[in-house]
């Protein structure tokens, strides 16, 4: 390995570490209570280092969740490979709730932990996020299309369904789902997503037939 090879591995490996630091510090403490000093401190390096690597912790957060949704997509991208709407959508919602379980570090810095928002109009930071979303929304309307979901306002639709299983995640993540057994969550989650998808299905496909 050369020399300037080297430079930028060690770069790569310290912007990991402050971000890997960051978001521990973010979770543990709030994101409102944290500053760069303490985040250098953690990693016992002077805030300068931080500084050469992120103008602030603002822009700390936005990148450690542009990294969560851009694993979420690559979960949900999973779902394109049905050609069902109906079931395409049902794996859609499992693959949330799935990646919400195996990253509930990211999935709270995501969605649940209180951050700054002026920088909200940044479309570069929130993209892959919409894309996300779109996903959605498109799956959402080939329902309509094939007319297992009744007509109505995509946006509305595609909210609600979120919020559905926003909050299965949530109250799992949350420890909130302890009056059923660990072994009986997975199938509580896939029975949940039964449940709001056949509510809502005008021709009540078979979703277990997968």
């Amino acid at each position: 390995m050369g020399i300037k090879e080297r430079k930028e591995l060690e770069k790569s490996e310290m912007r990991g570490l402050i971000l890997k630091t960051a978001m521990n510090l973010f979770l543990d403490k709030g994101f409102e209570n944290i500053t760069i000093r303490n985040i250098a401190e953690k990693i016992e390096y002077s805030p300068a280092t931080i500084y050469l690597y992120f103008k602030n912790k603002d822009e700390i957060l936005h990148t450690l969740r542009r990294e969560g949704f851009e694993k979420l997509y690559e979960h949900q991208k999973t779902s394109l490979k049905l050609d069902d709407p109906l079931k395409r959508l049902h794996k859609h919602g499992e693959a949330y709730i799935q990646f919400a379980l195996e990253n509930p570090e990211y999935y709270d810095l995501m969605f649940m932990m209180r951050g700054p928002v002026k920088e909200r109009q940044d479309i570069n930071n929130c993209d892959i996020g919409l894309k996300s979303y779109e996903l959605l929304k498109t799956n959402v309307e080939e329902c309509m299309e094939a007319e297992v979901f009744p007509r109505a306002n995509i946006d509305v639709v595609a909210f609600s369904l979120w919020s559905y299983v926003h909050g299965i995640a949530s109250l799992i993540i949350r420890d909130r789902g302890y009056m059923f057994p660990l072994e009986k969550i997975n199938y509580i989650v896939e029975e949940a997503l039964n449940f709001m998808l056949v509510s809502n299905n005008k021709k009540k496909w078979d979703l277990n037939n997968k």
